[in-house]
């Protein structure tokens, strides 16, 4: 009898230090994540991670890529006395007739391609290569070259490889090259990039004016679409030259 009463006793105080002992431990640290008990009977992480911790799942940018932005070639506007016509001669190209000395700014962010600030044109031989004069070639972030020929002169620090931003400087308008008998303008081209001297593709392989409309009015319409299917049609980056002084 005596040893079933102490059997019992001894039971009853094991039971209690055990129950003290789960207590002290829940107040005494939290649990790490993952281990408590969710809803339903699984377990959350949620409410055990702290705010600043790093999280171990992947992460996908939701930031789409900012489209180009696109300037008028010829600045400024208002007091340049603009007009352009909606065909070229033997290809398609845009001049853009202006006055004297007004601005050939970068029609849209890019890299300096190719540069010519001597005017090599001769109306002799009339080649081909020289004809643009002074100009500048442009390749922009959206994967299209811009071409500008005719200047007066070349923006100091506009020489192949330099950035540029949409707007800035290249250089001022003016009839060098073969434009010396014709009205001051701005032989603008948009083609698809080559390697150096391919000037044949350089002078332009889409029509401007649809897109010089659109930016004239404060659009932001991109020759891009129409470059690369120009290209597909083409079939090739160096089609041969058609021109007989190649």
């Amino acid at each position: 009898m005596w040893g079933l009463a102490a059997a019992l006793a001894l039971a009853m105080a094991l039971t209690v230090t055990a129950c003290s002992g789960s207590g002290g431990q829940r107040t005494g640290r939290a649990l790490p994540a993952g281990s408590g008990p969710g809803p339903g009977g699984g377990r959350s992480t949620s409410s055990r991670v702290p705010s600043s911790a790093p999280s171990s799942a992947p992460t996908t940018s939701t930031t789409a890529r900012p489209p180009a932005r696109y300037v008028f070639p010829v600045q400024p506007l208002g007091a340049c006395g603009i007009s352009y016509g909606h065909f070229h001669h033997d290809y398609p190209a845009t001049d853009i007739f202006s006055r004297k000395g007004c601005r050939f700014v970068a029609p849209t962010d890019g890299v300096v391609t190719e540069v010519n600030r001597t005017d090599r044109w001769d109306p002799a031989t009339n080649l081909g290569a020289y004809r643009g004069g002074r100009s500048v070639a442009v390749l922009g972030d959206d994967g299209v070259r811009y071409y500008g020929s005719h200047l007066e002169v070349v923006a100091a620090g506009i020489d192949p490889g330099a950035h540029v931003r949409a707007g800035q400087l290249l250089g001022l308008i003016d009839n060098s090259g073969d434009a010396r008998s014709t009205p001051t303008h701005l032989h603008f081209g948009i083609s698809w990039p080559t390697r150096d001297g391919i000037w044949w593709v350089r002078r332009g392989e889409v029509y401007p004016w649809p897109y010089l409309d659109s930016w004239r009015a404060g659009g932001n319409r991109s020759p891009a679409p129409a470059v690369r299917a120009a290209l597909a049609r083409a079939g090739r980056r160096v089609p041969p030259c058609p021109d007989p002084t190649c």
